[in-house]
């Protein structure tokens, strides 16, 4: 039976679970659409969606991280064992992992950061929607969200760029909570009440 939290509580405890550190069962085929439907509901000027979701899941998703850790192979080949068992697991460490990916481009009125920033707003949405659901979540970017020959075998378009993968499923460890800023290093007051 899932608790219903209240937003403000969810928000001060919220933390990521490390993608090695889930497992299954990752949320179905249904609950991901729903996921996807809370996910999109962001911040976008002009109405544009300058971003779209490429979700894998299942056998595909070891085909994939094999043929990412070829390349990670190909340009490091003196990569350790243990290395190249961590490539070659990439989108395998969650049972589902979903791509944001931007489609920022020039707009005759829209600026690109702004159709940037609401990729990014998607990313912690659907961190957000999945821990809604009930289930652990990360968003990462690692290195094949930055090399363009990982594009293909992701499915990425020419012109479109990665905001990040998020690794969805079960925890198998309890969250630890991080340092966070203190608010007198990170804000700056102006105006009669500072």
């Amino acid at each position: 039976m899932k608790t219903e939290i209240k937003l403000i509580d969810y928000l001060s405890t919220r933390r990521s679970i490390p993608a090695f550190q889930m497992s299954g069962p990752g949320p179905s085929k249904g609950e991901v659409e729903d996921i996807l439907k809370l996910a999109s509901r962001v911040p976008d000027h002009g109405k544009l969606a300058p971003w779209r979701f490429i979700v894998y899941r299942g056998a595909e998703r070891q085909r994939i991280s094999e043929a990412l850790a070829k390349i990670a192979v190909a340009d490091k080949p003196d990569l350790s064992e243990e290395m190249v068992k961590v490539e070659n697991t990439r989108l395998t460490r969650a049972p589902v992992v979903i791509a944001v990916v931007s489609r920022a481009a020039p707009h005759v009125k829209i600026p690109e950061w702004e159709q940037l920033m609401s990729a990014g707003a998607v990313c912690l949405n659907l961190v957000m929607a999945a821990n809604a659901h009930g289930y652990a979540s990360n968003w990462l970017t690692e290195w094949y969200a930055y090399d363009k020959r990982a594009y293909p075998i992701l499915g990425v378009n020419e012109g479109e760029r990665i905001a990040g993968f998020v690794h969805i499923g079960t925890p198998t460890v309890p969250p630890t909570e991080r340092p966070r800023p203190e608010l007198s290093e990170i804000v700056a007051w102006v105006g009669d009440d500072a």
